[in-house]
């Protein structure tokens, strides 16, 4: 079962999505959070009961920021609002189920695409941890509440172009630039395709000082 969150007359609706895009309105619910459980504290195998679905998830990354940041050592630090894409549908557990194989991962295809040209593509199936073992682990002290979305980290083998540059020692591909455009598609869930656009030029703020260590 698919769902796809939408506004209509200016209220938020959330319906299931039928194989040939017909969308049949949830009376009552508005957000997709109303479909999820609370959790902590989790096992894997009760960590299953609570991942209501799947769907495609696109970390955007400013490497120039990161760059910056991570120069102390503590790993990036400023988050985006707008550094996140996902979509196009939230594809409930059971209908993922198939592609499940013997060790509990899903055998989904991944693939990486800037301008129409292939830059990665892997195998979701490939990663160190299923799902249900990264949302128990995210459960311990946590509360993990309803609408909380998990990442499984990025498509190996070309998802990042970071990654792609280490192991190439050149940027190649390049960083993207506006105008460029990223598809992500993912096996049995769909495809998210997003532009870059230019963003607004930063407040200017004065660089960091140093102060004397003067002490009362």
């Amino acid at each position: 079962m698919r769902f796809a969150a939408y506004e209509h007359r200016h209220r938020r609706r959330v319906a299931v999505v039928q194989d040939d895009g017909t969308l049949l309105p949830l009376p009552g619910v508005t957000s997709l959070t109303h479909l999820l459980r609370e959790s902590g504290g989790l096992t894997g195998e009760q960590a299953r009961e609570h991942i209501v679905g799947y769907t495609v998830f696109n970390d955007w990354s400013a490497r120039d920021l990161q760059s910056a940041e991570m120069r102390v050592g503590l790993g990036p630090a400023k988050g985006k609002d707008t550094a996140t894409s996902l979509g196009p549908y939230l594809v409930t557990a059971d209908e993922l189920e198939p592609y499940r194989d013997a060790d509990g991962f899903l055998r989904l295809a991944l693939t990486a695409e800037v301008n129409e040209e292939v830059v990665g593509q892997d195998l979701l199936s490939n990663m160190s941890w299923t799902f249900e073992e990264m949302t128990a682990y995210a459960s311990r002290g946590t509360r993990v509440l309803p609408g909380d979305v998990l990442g499984s980290g990025t498509c190996g083998n070309g998802g990042c172009l970071a990654e792609l540059w280490g192991l190439r020692g050149e940027r190649t591909p390049p960083s993207l630039k506006p105008g460029d455009t990223v598809t992500l598609t993912v096996e049995g869930i769909g495809r998210v395709s997003n532009t870059v656009v230019p963003g607004a030029d930063p407040v200017p703020l004065p660089a960091g000082r140093r102060r004397s260590r003067e002490r009362p």
